[in-house]
């Protein structure tokens, strides 16, 4: 798990659904932390030591010890949790594991440690505090990826608008050329115009089908090797009318080259697609 952690490939040790449910266990995790030290169960030392003759004055030193050892070991804990990062979970956890025992061998002379119910329930906050900064990331690449998506899917609708538009206007046109050849019963030009027709409102037709349906578009299987290597391929879809026009960005915006196109797909169900062929490449 270390080792995976270590090349980003992160495990959850508590999987929750989301970041507000970590929140929550570790607010409930800080009181169970909190009470053990209120009820004097978070240090066991001896406590029948005798200072100066007085037994009174021995538990005195010992409650005061037990404080400096344990506010040591909790310094020690909140500076490990403020600067953990998720795969460096496994070595923040020795490294507590290493403050109690060095704080046991200090305190050994009167029989003096860190609970073991303690350091768990502080261990236990480690863990959790990881996964919680891993779903958080989770989460806010989400976002990202879905105003990404909006974004493109605005430029989609904006360019299918613009293009209905333009076809629109070549078909009042044509529409307009027929009406005259009709007056003049020019039979061949009729026929040529009337193909023309045809074919814009099959293109309109296309576009109005593509705009409805928001699941077709185009898959795209792009690499670029100066970036990632040669082994990382990007699978991806985009609605746009000119799906190079989507590779292109993806190239200015992310990546010092250009992407490789090694396959342009066009489907009616363009996220299926894209989904299967995800799973292919795990």
């Amino acid at each position: 798990m270390a080792l995976l952690q270590e090349v980003g490939i992160y495990q959850y040790r508590h999987p929750l659904d989301d970041a507000v449910a970590y929140q929550d266990e570790l607010a409930k995790t800080k009181r169970a932390i909190k009470t053990l030290v209120k009820d004097g169960r978070a240090v066991e030392c001896e406590t029948s030591w005798q200072v100066n003759g007085s037994t009174r004055e021995g538990q005195k030193m010992a409650r005061d010890l037990s404080k400096l050892m344990l506010r040591a070991y909790n310094a020690e804990a909140d500076n490990i949790a403020r600067t953990l990062k998720p795969h460096t979970l496994s070595s923040a956890i020795a490294r507590l594991d290493k403050a109690r025992g060095t704080i046991s061998k200090l305190g050994r002379i009167v029989n003096m440690e860190i609970t073991y119910d303690y350091h768990r329930w502080r261990t236990h906050e480690l863990e959790l505090t990881a996964d919680y900064l891993v779903k958080v990331e989770e989460e806010k690449e989400r976002l990202r990826e879905e105003r990404a998506r909006q974004r493109e899917e605005e430029k989609a609708l904006r360019e299918f608008k613009a293009e209905k538009a333009r076809l629109t206007k070549e078909q009042a046109h044509y529409q307009t050329a027929l009406d005259r050849l009709r007056v003049k019963g020019d039979e061949a030009g009729i026929r040529q115009v009337e193909e023309q027709l045809a074919q814009i409102e099959s293109a309109i037709t296309g576009i109005e089908n593509r705009e409805a349906n928001i699941r077709a578009g185009y898959v795209y299987v792009i690499s670029n090797i100066g970036s990632f290597g040669d082994h990382v391929v990007k699978i991806g879809l985009t609605r746009r009318l000119e799906p190079m026009d989507r590779v292109r960005e993806l190239g200015d915006a992310s990546v010092p080259f250009n992407f490789d196109v090694h396959a342009l797909i066009f489907s009616d169900d363009a996220v299926g697609l894209v989904g299967a062929g995800a799973k292919l490449t795990h």
